[in-house]
């Protein structure tokens, strides 16, 4: 049995938000003071990432762990539970299936939980997201071979460079 009437509680819900959160402005705020670039709540994509890294081919998503059913902190309500159990697993598997999708537009996915933001551990997660990144900016890198300048021998090469002066004898 629910504490609040079905008026309340239609309220309460009316409230949560589903982009602009704590927990995505907390990594925000973060990779911007890192100087990372990014877009939020990108339309185009499967599943709205609320952190899309163009230039790394990175999208973060920031899943409540009610929501989303992370095991951590993940409690079914008692009231209604069997309409929460549905409505969590749908949830999931829409989150793998855009996963998916992502991964095969060749997106490398990350899932931040709110519950790694909570004030005892959000320093170790934000440093393990911003390693994330510059791996993966790495890795893309060490793949692709450089292509080397190459000059034809015939062509004249013109020198630029000044007499040579000594200091200080």
């Amino acid at each position: 049995m629910d504490i609040w009437s079905k008026k309340k509680r239609s309220a309460v819900m009316a409230k949560i938000r589903s982009k602009d959160t704590k927990p995505e402005w907390i990594v925000r705020r973060y990779l911007f003071s890192r100087g990372y670039h990014y877009r939020k709540n990108v339309k185009g994509l499967p599943g709205t990432p609320d952190i899309v890294l163009c230039k790394y081919g990175i999208v973060i998503f920031i899943h409540g762990c009610f929501w989303h059913g992370h095991e951590v902190d993940g409690h079914i309500p008692h009231s209604n539970s069997e309409f929460w159990r549905k409505k969590i697993e749908r949830n999931r598997q829409r989150d793998e299936r855009n996963k998916g999708e992502l991964k095969k537009l060749g997106w490398r996915v990350m899932t931040v939980w709110e519950c790694q933001l909570k004030p005892v551990v959000r320093q170790q997660t934000l440093l393990e997201i911003e390693y994330h990144i510059n791996h993966t900016y790495l890795e893309r890198f060490k793949s692709e071979k450089v292509k080397p300048y190459e000059i034809e021998e015939k062509e004249a090469t013109g020198m630029v460079a000044e007499e040579r002066v000594e200091y200080r004898k």
